[in-house]
């Protein structure tokens, strides 16, 4: 039974993420919904949503991580920093959307992005004029964009390190990117950011892990989209 049978779509505030995707920029595969859910931080006392985020892998995703993730419980993928890195690092594509629930610049979003890749990429001592050069291009892309709510922000990462760059309303996707921009280190890192260790959506990581829990123990994903991402809406 394929992917497009055993996921369901998620709805996160006003923004609903399919299910499936077909053939996104930079890709001819069909990706499934991995799981999704908000980036927001503690303002004031309140909790400030400010995006929607849908994580997406190509189908090929559950037989690759299949042989060391299968039968583990979806509590144990969400406090499992090597499942996500599987993820991230995985020999098969990744669609990511972030679609604004607050306006942000273009600049804003490139500019904390570039911050934290170069903290991290410093510390583990990769950073290079490679990457030096892959910010730079980042920041380019961005500099000149707006994204009011419902506009998104995607990213198709490949495994062999190339990261394209598209820009849409959220229930459209394009059928080519902005910009692809060629460094593994880089494409690897904005995924890292949203489900990594210190990832902005711990919504999205217990999502995730709820829903390929089920998908790697052949089971079907929740009959609604509530029940899909029970776990991700009692954090």
């Amino acid at each position: 039974m394929g992917e497009s049978q055993r996921v369901t779509q998620i709805q996160v505030e006003d923004y609903v993420f399919p299910s499936m995707l077909n053939t996104p920029p930079g890709s001819h595969n069909t990706f499934f919904l991995a799981g999704a859910g908000v980036r927001g931080m503690e303002l004031g006392g309140n909790f400030v949503k400010f995006t929607a985020i849908g994580v997406y892998l190509e189908e090929s995703a559950i037989t690759e991580l299949a042989p060391k993730w299968k039968a583990k419980s979806a509590s144990h993928l969400a406090d499992s920093v090597e499942f996500f890195r599987d993820i991230v690092t995985g020999p098969f594509e990744k669609f990511t959307q972030v679609t604004m629930i607050l306006p942000l610049t273009g600049q804003q979003y490139a500019d904390k992005v570039t911050e934290n890749c170069v903290k991290f990429w410093k510390s583990v001592g990769i950073y290079t004029d490679e990457e030096a050069r892959a910010v730079d291009k980042f920041i380019e892309v961005f500099k000149d964009e707006n994204f009011p709510p419902g506009h998104s922000i995607m990213f198709t990462q490949s495994p062999t390190g190339s990261l394209t760059v598209a820009f849409s309303k959220h229930e459209s996707i394009p059928a080519v990117g902005k910009a692809v921009i060629d460094n593994k280190n880089m494409a690897e890192a904005v995924l890292e950011s949203i489900i990594g260790k210190h990832g902005v959506s711990p919504e999205a990581k217990h999502s995730i892990a709820a829903r390929v829990s089920a998908l790697l123990s052949d089971e079907k994903v929740g009959g609604d989209a509530e029940v899909a991402t029970g776990v991700a809406k009692e954090i």
